[in-house]
C-alpha cells in the first residue's frame, strides 16, 4: 500500500547446526542421563568433570534432551565450572553452554541470562584477556600438544557471549555495564596469529553493537585503532576477508563516533572491503578449490602408501566419533556459519565458507546503509564529507552493457545519500542463480552441500539488496531507461528461466521485492515495461499461494504497479478484466487483512483512471462487488484488527478503507456520467 520501504536487516537468530536427533543406543531415557553427568560435574576428579562437560555439549546438540537439563538446572551447574582451576573444564564447560545456547535459541538464553551465567562468563573473559598477555596459563604439556588454552577458551566464551547478548537485552546491558568491551577488543589483536578467534570477536562486536547507543562512549581512539588495524590487514585469505568484512559492519554500527571529517574516507574503506570480497566468484572458488582438496588427498593417500602406513582412510579424514569429540568441545553454530564444526582437514571447505559469509554479510550491511533507523524516513542518513570514492571506478557504466553501473561517489557539491547513484555491477552478478557446475559438486559431496543453501543465501540478500537501493536511487543516477529496462529484463529471466515457476519462500520474497521496487521506478517516470500480462499473471499465480505474507502484497503490488500502466493504453481492457478478477479475489479471500488492503489498494490504482480501466470494470461489475464487500471490510478490521497487527498496519488499514468509501463515490459518479 504505497512505496514499500527498504528491508532493515537484523542479525539472524541463530539457530543449531546439524544437530544429532538419535538417541544413545543404551536406551537410557534422558532425564536419568542428564541426573548422572550432572552429578559428575562436581566429582573432584578433573578429568571426570571434563568428561562429563563433553558428554553434556554433545547431548545438548539433540534438542530433545534440552528440556531434561534445563529441569535439573544445567545453567547453574555449568556456570561455575567456567571458573574451575582445570583449564579442560573450563573449555569443555564453556563449550557446552555456548551449545545449550546455540541449540536453545531465546528462551533458552533468557533463561541462562536469569540464571546469571553473564558472572562467571564474564569474570572468565577478563582472566582470559589478562592471560592472554602473560601466557600464565600455558604449560610445558599445552606446548608439546600445539594448545593454546586460552586463547580456545576465549574462544567459546565469545562465542557464548555472542549467541546470549543476541537473544537478550539484558546480557547487552551487563556487557555495557562490567566493561567487557575492553577485553573482548583486547583478543581481536591475536588476528594475525588466531583469526578464527578473531572471527568470533568480530561476530560478537557486530551484535554488540547494534543498536546500542551506550556503548558508543567506549570506543574511544584506542578502541577505534584496533579496529582500523584489522581493516588494513594486508592478508588475502578467506577467513581474513570475512573478518574485515565483520568488523567494517562493525564501524558501520559505530558509525556516530566517527568526526563528521572522517565520514566520507571511513565509507570509503567499508566499501572497499565489501568489493573485496563481492569481487570473487564464489562459484569458480568451488569449482577450482574441491579439485584442489581432490589432489591433496588424492597426494596424502599416495604418500602413506608408499610408506606402508596402515588404516590410511582414519589419517586422511576424521571418523565419525572424531568429529563428534570435536563437536562435543562445543562448537555449535548457528545454521548460517558451519565453519568451526569442520575438521581441522577441512580447510578448502573452509575457505569458500568464509567467502560465502563474508559475501552473505557485506551485502545485508549494504542493505542496512540504505535504510534509515526510523521506518517512517524515507531519506538516506546524510554523510558530511566532500570526499570522493575511487570504489567500484572500475564498474562505470560501460555503453550498450545494459547494466547499471554508475561509480559509486560522496557528492562534492551535498552531503549526498549514500550509495544513491550506483547499482554495482558486482551486486547485480551476485543476483544471478548459482554456477551449476558448483552446486553438482556440492550435492555430491556431504561436507560440501550446505554450500548450496549459502549459495543461496548470498542471491537473496543480493536481490533484496538491489531492491534498497532502487527505493533510493535517481533514475538519471542509476543509468537512465535503457539501463533499466535491462534490469527488467534480467530480473524476468530469473523468474521464467527455468521449466517451472520458483516456490523458494526466501528467494520469492527477495525477487518479487526487487521487481515491485524496479517497477515502481519505471512506472513513476513512464518507462515501458518489459514483462508481459501473461508474465505478470503467472508470477502473481505463483507468488499469491506463497505462505509469505510478504510476498503476496509484494504480487499483489506488482500487479497494481502494472496494472495502472496499461489503463494508460489502447485496447488493454481484456488484460486489466484479468487483472482486477485476481486482484478481487485476493481482497475478498485473503486471509491476512494485510494482503487484502493491499490488493484494495492495488485496484484502485489499475481503475482510477482511462477509458479502458472503465469499461474492464463494468464488464466484472466492479462496483457493486465493492459495495457488498465493504461492510464485510469494516467488520474484518474490527474483529481482527486488534492484537493481530502493529499500529503502521492498522493505520494503513485505516487508510484503505477511507480510501474504498472514496472509490465507491467515484465509481458512481462514472456510472452517472453520461456517455
Amino acid at each position: 500500500m504505497g512505496k514499500s520501504r527498504a528491508r532493515l536487516f537484523r542479525r539472524t537468530p541463530f539457530a543449531a547446526a546439524r544437530l544429532d536427533q538419535r538417541r544413545d543406543g543404551d536406551g537410557d531415557p534422558e532425564e536419568e542421563q542428564a541426573a548422572e553427568l550432572l552429578e559428575k560435574l562436581q566429582h573432584p576428579s578433573a578429568e571426570v568433570r571434563e568428561y562429563a562437560c563433553a558428554s553434556i555439549s554433545r547431548l545438548l546438540q539433540q534438542k530433545h534432551v534440552i528440556p531434561a537439563f534445563l529441569q535439573r538446572d544445567v545453567v547453574r551447574c555449568l556456570g561455575p565450572l567456567l571458573m574451575d582451576h582445570s583449564l579442560a573444564v573450563r573449555e569443555t564447560a564453556a563449550g557446552a553452554l555456548r551449545n545449550l545456547s546455540a541449540c536453545g535459541g531465546f528462551e533458552v538464553c533468557d533463561d541462562m541470562v536469569t540464571k546469571d551465567i553473564m558472572t562467571p562468563l564474564v569474570a572468565l573473559l577478563k582472566e582470559c584477556s589478562s592471560g592472554l598477555d602473560a601466557n600464565q596459563l600455558s604449560t610445558k604439556k599445552c606446548r608439546e600438544m600445539n594448545k593454546n588454552y586460552v586463547e580456545d577458551i576465549a574462544n567459546e566464551a565469545i562465542n557464548l557471549l555472542w549467541n546470549v547478548c543476541e537473544c537478550n537485552n539484558t546480557a547487552v546491558h551487563i556487557f555495557n555495564k562490567e566493561g567487557c568491551l575492553e577485553p573482548v577488543l583486547h583478543y581481536m589483536k591475536t588476528f594475525s596469529t588466531n583469526v578464527d578467534l578473531a572471527i568470533s570477536v568480530a561476530n560478537c562486536l557486530q551484535a554488540v553493537t547494534e543498536d546500542n547507543p551506550d556503548l558508543l562512549s567506549s570506543f574511544n581512539a584506542s578502541a577505534q585503532q584496533v579496529l582500523e588495524t584489522v581493516m588494513l590487514c594486508p592478508e588475502s585469505t578467506m577467513k581474513h576477508i570475512l573478518l574485515r568484512t565483520l568488523i567494517a559492519g562493525t564501524v558501520w554500527n559505530i558509525k556516530d563516533t566517527i568526526p563528521p571529517g572522517s565520514l566520507g574516507s571511513m565509507v570509503n574503506a567499508i566499501l572497499k572491503i565489501f568489493s573485496e570480497s563481492l569481487a570473487i566468484d564464489a562459484g569458480e572458488m568451488i569449482i577450482h578449490i574441491n579439485a584442489a582438496e581432490k589432489n591433496r588427498l588424492k597426494l596424502g593417500v599416495e604418500r602413506e602408501t608408499e610408506e606402508n602406513m596402515s588404516d590410511v582412510t582414519d589419517n586422511c579424514v576424521l571418523t565419525e566419533d572424531d568429529d563428534m569429540e570435536e563437536i562435543a568441545k562445543g562448537k555449535v553454530r548457528r545454521e548460517n556459519d558451519i565453519s568451526d564444526l569442520l575438521p581441522s582437514d577441512k580447510w578448502e571447505l573452509k575457505e569458500v565458507t568464509a567467502l560465502l559469509t563474508a559475501q552473505q554479510t557485506a551485502l545485508e550491511i549494504i542493505v542496512n546503509m540504505c535504510c534509515t533507523e526510523d521506518p517512517s524516513d524515507d531519506e538516506w542518513e546524510e554523510l558530511s564529507s566532500s570526499d570522493e570514492s575511487d570504489l567500484f571506478m572500475e564498474n562505470s557504466y560501460n555503453e550498450g552493457s545494459g547494466l547499471l553501473m554508475s561509480p559509486l561517489c560522496l557528492s562534492d557539491e551535498v552531503n549526498s545519500a549514500f550509495l544513491n547513484n550506483l547499482i554495482p555491477k558486482k551486486i547485480l552478478e551476485k543476483t544471478a542463480f548459482p554456477s551449476s557446475v558448483a552446486v553438482d559438486i556440492c550435492m555430491h559431496n556431504l561436507s560440501w552441500k550446505p554450500l548450496i543453501k549459502k549459495m543461496n543465501a548470498v542471491q537473496c540478500r543480493a536481490l533484496t539488496c538491489l531492491h534498497s537501493i532502487l527505493l533510493v536511487s535517481d533514475v538519471d543516477c542509476l543509468g537512465g531507461a535503457s539501463a533499466l529496462q535491462s534490469l527488467a529484463q534480467h530480473l524476468s529471466q530469473l523468474v521464467f528461466s527455468k521449466m517451472e515457476l520458483p516456490t523458494d519462500t526466501e528467494f520469492l520474497e527477495a525477487i518479487t521485492s526487487a521487481l515491485r521496487a524496479l517497477l515502481q521506478t519505471m512506472a513513476s517516470k513512464n518507462i515501458s515495461q518489459c514483462m508481459t500480462p501473461e508474465q505478470l499473471l503467472a508470477l502473481c499465480e505463483a507468488g499469491i499461494r506463497s505462505s509469505n505474507a510478504s510476498v503476496r502484497v509484494n504480487v499483489v503490488s506488482i500487479l497494481g504497479i502494472s496494472g495502472s500502466v496499461l489503463a494508460k493504453g489502447q485496447d488493454t481492457a481484456e488484460t486489466l478484466k484479468m487483472i482486477g478478477k485476481f486482484l478481487l479475489e485476493v481482497a475478498m479471500k485473503e486471509s491476512s487483512l494485510v494482503v487484502a488492503g493491499e490488493a484494495l489498494d492495488a485496484l484502485f490504482d489499475v481503475f482510477a483512471d482511462g477509458k479502458e480501466a472503465e469499461k474492464a470494470a463494468v464488464q466484472i461489475k466492479l462496483l457493486p462487488v465493492l459495495k457488498e464487500f465493504q461492510p464485510v471490510f469494516k467488520m474484518r478490521m474490527r474483529k481482527e484488527g486488534k492484537g493481530q497487527y502493529s499500529t503502521d498496519q492498522l493505520c494503513v488499514l485505516d487508510n484503505v478503507k477511507m480510501n474504498l468509501r472514496r472509490f465507491i463515490a467515484y465509481q458512481e459518479t462514472l456510472g452517472k456520467t453520461p456517455t
